[in-house]
């Protein structure tokens, strides 16, 4: 008896980075990454038990709907998020029901602004921004974060956790990972010393500001009754909109 072959359907999601950020022939330089819908098997991965403890069910989900074939940790955060969107959107709907502060809501999740790459702001089409830093007037060149980054960073913490449980330098840590260099040097050791013992900490905090504008990334917020403007709560029912918290 022959083999029975089915196809399943996939769409084509655009990366906020527009794939500017990657090297060149890299599978997502092309600025869009091919992603299946949910199946059966999908729902096994969401309901894992295992990965639901480790707190990864999310990227296994990512990493099971993704056709386009690349190292996953390659993703920046903010490409990241906009197929986690998509995978909502594929698997469950574009209508995300949600509580906040006592009131129920529901956004259409296929309206969330898309903040795309302002190639102006890239050096050499390489994922390397400059910054000047306002008050101390020190120049930085620094990067947006990857998966691979985000586990070096957590590995850092865990192993400074280890050392002296009362301390937890995290915003410190992301930005000897984030920076590049200071003032044209570029040695870690020195990037690392000029982080803990001589950047300010409205300097830092001016970084962050700028690092959060200049970031691709899916906007995930919705305004209230009164035009403020809050950030959408990822609650249980987002990959799970049968559950009841």
């Amino acid at each position: 008896m022959a083999e029975t072959k089915f196809k399943f359907p996939t769409e084509m999601v655009e990366l906020p980075s527009k794939g500017l950020l990657y090297p060149e022939g890299h599978p997502l330089s092309s600025g869009k990454i091919e992603m299946k819908y949910m199946t059966a098997r999908e729902e096994d991965i969401l309901t894992n038990q295992n990965y639901l403890k480790q707190g990864i069910v999310i990227d296994k989900l990512l990493q099971s709907l993704l056709v386009t074939k690349f190292d996953y940790n390659d993703l920046l955060i903010g490409d990241k998020n906009a197929i986690m969107i998509a995978a909502r959107i594929l698997g469950y709907g574009k209508d995300y029901e949600f509580t906040y502060e006592g009131e129920d809501y529901t956004v259409d999740l296929s309206d969330l602004p898309t903040i795309y790459l302002d190639e102006d702001k890239i050096i050499k089409k390489v994922n390397e921004f400059e910054f000047t830093l306002p008050h101390s007037d020190n120049k930085i060149t620094f990067k947006l974060l990857n998966g691979h980054d985000e586990k070096a960073i957590e590995a850092e913490l865990k192993g400074l956790k280890k050392i002296n449980k009362e301390v937890s330098p995290e915003m410190s840590t992301r930005l000897k990972h984030q920076i590049i260099s200071v003032n044209g040097e570029d040695d870690k050791k020195t990037v690392r010393e000029f982080i803990d013992n001589y950047m300010l900490a409205r300097d830092a905090s001016s970084l962050r500001a700028y690092i959060k504008e200049i970031s691709p990334d899916i906007k995930m917020v919705f305004n209230k009754e009164d035009d403020e403007e809050v950030v959408i709560p990822l609650q249980v029912q987002f990959f799970w909109p049968d559950a009841r918290v």
